[in-house]
């Protein structure tokens, strides 16, 4: 008969509760069937619908941000991406980092970037002002002339 050589990590075993790591993997499978979607949906209305890159500028984007249907698909987008990127450099992290102390900090500025830079994105998606006052009418959306 042949036994089974314990898992070399010590955070493998002896844990009850909730398995964060069969989540994180569920999450990392389901997130990225999303963002494919989300990603390519993103690609094709910016790049290939009306003229292309040549396209972008404020006034698009100021367009886009205008429609609440974009704010959600950007947010959706942005906090997606942002969360799987974050769990995968978790994984790496606790796959290659021996030394706790280092898995600690290092798993901690990976906790404090992803949550600054999805605060302050999500901030810009519902903050952003398509219309700023004192703006060069050419640079804005169409529809700030009405306003």
């Amino acid at each position: 008969m042949t036994t089974i050589d314990a898992p070399r990590s010590p955070y493998a075993t002896t844990r009850t509760g909730v398995n964060w790591e069969k989540w994180g993997w569920i999450y990392m499978r389901a997130s990225g069937v999303v963002l494919v979607v989300l990603i390519f949906g993103h690609l094709f209305v910016n790049l290939f619908l009306g003229e292309g890159v040549k396209q972008i500028d404020f006034a698009f984007v100021a367009g886009k941000l205008a429609d609440p249907f974009w704010k959600v698909w950007d947010t959706a987008l942005l906090w997606l991406a942002m969360i799987h990127g974050a769990n995968g450099m978790r994984t790496i992290v606790n796959d290659y980092v021996a030394k706790p102390q280092v898995r600690r900090i290092l798993l901690g500025a990976i906790a404090v970037s992803t949550a600054a830079l999805v605060i302050l994105g999500t901030l810009v998606i519902y903050t952003f002002d398509p219309c700023p006052a004192g703006a060069d009418p050419a640079l804005v959306a169409s529809f700030c002339e009405d306003l």
